[in-house]
């Protein structure tokens, strides 16, 4: 049976998701591959965003915010090195999204304090579901640990899931592809962010 996207995609029960798209992690001050990788997602992400608030689409930012228990110590690799770069402050700086991107006065931001996946220990389920979301479009980083986590969780707790294959990054970038064809590809529906905003268009 042929994919609805007017469905998948209607406005009413459609909620946009960012994931980490914030200053300290892939702003542009901030030197790694995965910021440099995800620069090129930012022009694709920001229209995308324009066209979902236009088409009464609800734009949620999921950021990591700096750890609401100060003594609690990293408890995976990442979070170690995260926290050797200054990334896991204790203290506001570099938290906002990128200016690119938003948040703007219609958008809803949901922090979490620890892990790589935004819907463990935060409001976001409750805040999707008052908003009456079923179907989440993905973007931002990364698909090496977040995206992926995101996903995965989004599944578990029954929402439909695409993914914006041109406003989500991954590094090296090769990997990052092989998890959108191999991995994701199971998960969620994969579009680009014009063919995404393409459905919300009227014609």
């Amino acid at each position: 049976m042929p994919l609805d996207l007017g469905e998948l995609l209607a406005p009413a029960h459609t909620a946009v998701l960012t994931l980490e798209l914030q200053e300290r992690v892939v702003g542009r001050d901030v030197e790694n591959d995965l910021a440099v990788e995800s620069r090129g997602t930012f022009t694709a992400i920001a229209q995308l965003l324009s066209t979902a608030r236009t088409a009464n689409v609800d734009v949620v930012h999921c950021v990591l915010a700096p750890a609401s228990v100060p003594s609690a110590a990293p408890n995976y690799p990442l979070a170690s090195a995260m926290a050797k770069r200054g990334q896991l402050g204790t203290q506001p700086g570099g938290d906002e999204v990128v200016a690119e991107i938003g948040p703007e006065p219609t958008d809803y931001v949901v922090a979490r304090h620890h892990g790589v996946a935004p819907f463990t220990g935060t409001e976001l389920d409750a805040v999707l579901r008052r908003l009456a979301a079923r179907t989440l479009v993905v973007t931002g980083v990364s698909l090496n640990l977040g995206v992926l986590a995101l996903c995965i969780e989004a599944v578990n707790l029954n929402y439909r899931v695409v993914i914006a294959t041109d406003g989500v990054a991954g590094t090296p970038h090769e990997y990052g592809q092989l998890l959108l064809d191999n991995t994701l590809a199971n998960l969620a529906t994969r579009l680009t962010c014009a063919e995404i905003g393409d459905v919300w268009v009227p014609d």
